[in-house]
């Protein structure tokens, strides 16, 4: 809303959300390593996947906004799996704390598997949206011409250190919850029931476009396609460089078609 209304104010902000962005992608992914209670580690992780959409959203390019907004699309999806797996999880073991579990896969064969896949779409596993729309995002943003080439590295290859960590957290936390031998005193004291089958269409309902956009992303980038080309085309115009060198390239354009009149009339750029 902020960019639509005040594209200028976006121009001149837009490398401070880049900043912002990396900042929260790294320092969120290490808080949310550092949890130990569980519905807190998946917080702290959604965050840290928000921080791809403000790069998204600062790249001034048409792939790094269709990215961004497919990566609120994505997440929307994946998070609120996650979430209702915490929930799932607690009402059997009627803890958060990740101390306090361990081995409980043994009896819960569909909860880990459950876990497992919603975990693997989170870090972006080749296949599923979240390794679409992260992609989308960092190509537009690496093939972006309103910042330096330095710059560009630079915040690329920090953000990729989220990628890095992603995973690291995750499947730590799979191997925490699930693996090793069991707590005996939660065991003694809690029935851990097996995923219920209305559990278990709640997590298929969500995988079926999780799966799906990441098979064909255009399922969902198609519908808001006009959208963020209209919105890439206001930001654009409103950075005097992109600008010029858009109509740069049209005269271009309409030189190599043969059109001089139009080429006559276009305005000389400095």
């Amino acid at each position: 809303m902020n960019a639509q209304m005040l594209p200028e104010a976006h121009a001149q902000f837009a490398p401070v959300l880049i900043v912002l962005g990396v900042v929260n992608i790294i320092y969120a992914a290490l808080t949310s390593f550092a949890q130990r209670n569980l519905k807190r580690k998946i917080a702290y992780s959604s965050i840290s996947h928000m921080g791809f959409v403000l790069i998204g959203l600062a790249s001034f390019t048409n792939l790094g906004i269709s990215g961004m907004m497919l990566q609120m699309v994505s997440h929307g999806l994946i998070g609120a799996s996650l979430f209702f797996l915490v929930g799932a999880t607690y009402d059997r073991t009627h803890t958060l704390m990740l101390d306090e579990m361990g081995g409980v896969g043994q009896k819960m064969n569909k909860m880990f598997a459950m876990w497992t896949v919603c975990s693997l779409a989170s870090l972006a596993l080749p296949g599923m949206s979240g390794f679409v729309a992260e992609l989308m995002i960092f190509v537009g943003f690496a093939t972006s011409d309103a910042y330096s080439l330095t710059f560009r590295v630079v915040t690329v290859s920090l953000a990729a250190i989220g990628v890095i960590l992603t995973p690291v957290y995750l499947l730590s936390m799979l191997r925490e919850i699930f693996y090793g031998p069991e707590n005996e005193e939660l065991t003694s004291h809690e029935a851990l029931i097996d995923a219920e089958p209305r559990e278990i269409y709640i997590i298929a309902c969500l995988l079926v476009p999780i799966i799906g956009i990441g098979l064909y992303p255009k399922l969902t980038t198609q519908i808001y396609a006009s959208s963020t080309e209209a919105l890439t085309q206001r930001l654009r115009a409103a950075v005097p460089g992109l600008a010029e060198a858009k109509t740069a390239a049209e005269i271009q354009a309409r030189q190599f078609q043969g059109e001089p009149m139009a080429l006559l009339q276009a305005p000389v750029l400095g």
